[in-house]
């Protein structure tokens, strides 16, 4: 599986290109900004985009989608919960000061189970609320892009509208159960592994040892 992280726009998302090496086929995960530098590193690999998936539609992981769907043809994608906040991603991003494009409908909606398959490779869908309500985390090749939902040695915030902290430390839990060697690929900073968070994470002793 070949995996190319971009790090864009003045929020520093990560923005994830992974292909099949074999046959080609591809998905993007959250452009968020930047286009130009994800389409790059897409020509530059001779990939064609499959998908591109948004963890959840706050408007730093969405501002691309619409010049990465011009350019791609690919399908958007995102849990159903999350329309609601991916519809008002353009009013978030004039609140905090910045601009988007409004953004088209999503081609298809997932849910918890889900497979997106993409040449040889596959990753299933996990459902894990609480940064926001429909946000997803996508796991395949042991390996885990979390989004906002967990972070190297933190968790989302749940202060935005949809927000819960009680989901978040189910979702967290969930995520927990997965072999320690899983590499996280999270939403912003660095990566990690499952057993790394298990034991350096800064909500580890609260939400997995207390109910």
């Amino acid at each position: 599986m070949l995996i190319k992280t971009v790090v864009v726009g003045p929020l520093q998302v990560n923005c994830y290109v992974i292909g099949d090496e074999d046959s080609k086929r591809a998905l993007v995960i959250d452009p968020g900004d930047e286009p130009d530098r994800i389409l790059r590193i897409i020509k530059e690999a001779q990939l064609q985009v499959d998908y591109v998936i948004c963890t959840h539609g706050h408007f730093d992981h969405v501002g691309a989608v619409v010049d990465m769907q011009n350019e791609t043809g690919a399908k958007v994608v995102l849990h159903g919960d999350e329309l609601p906040v991916y519809s008002l991603a353009k009013n978030m991003a004039a609140f905090w000061g910045y601009e988007i494009e409004a953004l088209p409908g999503p081609d298809m909606t997932v849910q918890e189970g889900d497979v997106l398959t993409f040449g040889r490779l596959s990753l299933e869908v996990f459902h894990t609320p609480g940064h926001s309500p429909g946000g997803i985390c996508l796991y395949g090749e042991n390996t885990l892009f979390t989004g906002d939902t967990l972070f190297a040695g933190s968790v989302g915030r749940t202060d935005f509208e949809g927000g819960d902290l009680s989901k978040l430390r189910d979702s967290f839990r969930r995520l927990m159960i997965l072999p320690d060697n899983t590499e996280v690929l999270p939403g912003h900073g660095p990566a990690s592994t499952i057993g790394r968070e298990k034991r350096t994470n800064m909500f580890s002793a609260e939400f997995l040892h207390r109910k």
